[in-house]
């Protein structure tokens, strides 16, 4: 199954299945290889991420790459890092920030995408969309709570909330997530990626 990743990953690229829901135009953005160690579940690119074709060029990514202690080289190395949104083009905005991911994007595929992944030890499940998504029936019910029950889905997964900037008084309020899971994903990170 391994072997057809990269048509599989030409052929989301070139989606337009949602094109007429998007204001800004499809563009598909993701990264993945078969190698990859550590899978990061996001929610969907934002503007900048939409103008520049680099997933988590903004600074989300920032901080999500201060939280995992590593550098953009690794965070980007594809042999290391898959990098798949719940919703692979920028949804648009909304009233209170960007829209949620089109849900299309996981119905067509998901499945496929995440069945070539055989060397991943870690998901990193990003925001509540991603968390639906992959925690399924053992989500909590808060985003909060289903963080700080980080240890209930470790080693396999790990719950995160959004590193956007927009979420500076979550993590003010939360002072035990910079304080327990950060160390525990640096050096989770830094085993797999030895």
């Amino acid at each position: 199954m391994t072997d057809d990743l990269q048509p599989l990953l030409t052929d989301i690229r070139q989606c337009r299945e949602c094109e007429a829901h998007l204001p800004h135009g499809p563009r598909p953005i993701l990264a993945a290889s078969t190698a990859s160690r550590i899978l990061i579940i996001g929610q969907a690119p934002g503007s900048r991420v939409h103008d520049s074709g680099v997933a988590w060029d903004d600074p989300s990514g920032v901080r999500l790459r201060d939280w995992m202690g590593i550098s953009p080289d690794e965070f980007y190395d594809e042999s290391k890092i898959a990098l798949v949104p719940m919703g692979f083009c920028y949804p648009g905005t909304g009233r209170s920030g960007d829209l949620p991911p089109r849900k299309e994007c996981a119905e067509l595929w998901h499945e496929r995408l995440l069945g070539h992944l055989t060397n991943v030890k870690l998901t990193l499940v990003i925001g509540r969309y991603a968390q639906n998504y992959r925690l399924g029936d053992t989500l909590k019910s808060t985003l909060t709570k289903t963080v700080e029950s980080w240890k209930d889905y470790t080693p396999a997964n790990l719950p995160l909330p959004h590193p956007s900037p927009r979420n500076n008084r979550w993590l003010k309020h939360n002072p035990w997530f910079l304080k327990d899971v950060v160390p525990y994903l640096r050096r989770r990170i830094k085993r797999i990626l030895k």
